[in-house]
Protein backbone atom coordinates (compact mmCIF):
# COMPACT_ATOMS: atom_id res chain seq x y z
CA UNK A 1 0.00 0.00 0.00
CA UNK A 2 1.47 3.60 -0.67
CA UNK A 3 1.36 6.11 1.97
CA UNK A 4 0.37 9.33 1.48
CA UNK A 5 2.63 12.08 1.87
CA UNK A 6 1.24 14.26 4.99
CA UNK A 7 0.64 18.15 3.22
CA UNK A 8 3.73 20.26 4.63
CA UNK A 9 5.92 17.14 3.07
CA UNK A 10 4.00 17.52 -0.74
CA UNK A 11 4.29 20.91 -0.14
CA UNK A 12 7.88 20.63 0.37
CA UNK A 13 8.26 18.11 -2.48
CA UNK A 14 5.98 20.38 -5.22
CA UNK A 15 8.29 22.97 -4.44
CA UNK A 16 11.33 21.00 -4.90
CA UNK A 17 10.43 19.95 -8.06
CA UNK A 18 9.41 23.22 -9.43
CA UNK A 19 12.91 24.92 -8.46
CA UNK A 20 14.89 21.51 -9.31
CA UNK A 21 13.08 22.21 -13.26
CA UNK A 22 14.29 25.87 -13.03
CA UNK A 23 17.25 25.40 -11.75
CA UNK A 24 18.36 23.21 -15.22
CA UNK A 25 15.76 25.35 -17.12
CA UNK A 26 13.69 21.83 -18.02
CA UNK A 27 10.38 22.33 -19.60
CA UNK A 28 8.66 25.82 -19.44
CA UNK A 29 11.59 26.84 -17.52
CA UNK A 30 13.91 27.05 -20.11
CA UNK A 31 12.07 30.35 -21.51
CA UNK A 32 11.48 33.48 -20.34
CA UNK A 33 7.84 34.69 -18.74
CA UNK A 34 6.12 37.46 -20.71
CA UNK A 35 3.62 37.51 -18.15
CA UNK A 36 6.20 38.41 -15.28
CA UNK A 37 8.86 39.21 -17.00
CA UNK A 38 11.24 36.49 -15.46
CA UNK A 39 14.21 35.30 -17.21
CA UNK A 40 14.69 31.45 -18.31
CA UNK A 41 15.95 29.68 -15.56
CA UNK A 42 13.76 31.77 -12.77
CA UNK A 43 10.58 30.65 -11.00
CA UNK A 44 7.56 32.35 -11.52
CA UNK A 45 6.26 35.08 -9.45
CA UNK A 46 3.20 33.00 -8.76
CA UNK A 47 4.56 30.35 -6.43
CA UNK A 48 4.13 27.12 -7.48
CA UNK A 49 2.82 27.55 -10.67
CA UNK A 50 3.50 28.40 -14.61
CA UNK A 51 2.08 30.95 -15.92
CA UNK A 52 0.05 29.68 -19.25
CA UNK A 53 1.60 32.42 -21.45
CA UNK A 54 4.95 30.57 -20.76
CA UNK A 55 3.71 26.73 -21.04
CA UNK A 56 2.24 28.36 -24.69
CA UNK A 57 5.63 29.79 -25.78
CA UNK A 58 7.34 26.78 -24.65
CA UNK A 59 5.46 24.47 -25.68
CA UNK A 60 5.33 26.32 -29.39
CA UNK A 61 9.22 25.65 -29.92
CA UNK A 62 10.23 23.47 -27.04
CA UNK A 63 14.47 23.07 -26.61
CA UNK A 64 15.76 19.61 -27.16
CA UNK A 65 19.17 20.47 -25.27
CA UNK A 66 20.22 18.21 -22.91
CA UNK A 67 21.89 14.79 -22.82
CA UNK A 68 18.96 12.55 -24.12
CA UNK A 69 18.66 13.56 -27.47
CA UNK A 70 22.23 14.28 -27.46
CA UNK A 71 22.15 10.15 -27.05
CA UNK A 72 19.16 9.22 -29.20
CA UNK A 73 19.90 11.62 -32.26
CA UNK A 74 17.10 12.82 -34.81
CA UNK A 75 14.26 10.62 -35.71
CA UNK A 76 14.81 9.60 -39.23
Amino acid sequence: MIALLSAPTADAAHDAAHETAARFRQGAYSVACPTCHVPAGVLCLARRSIHPARRGLYLQNPQTDGLVPLLVGRAR
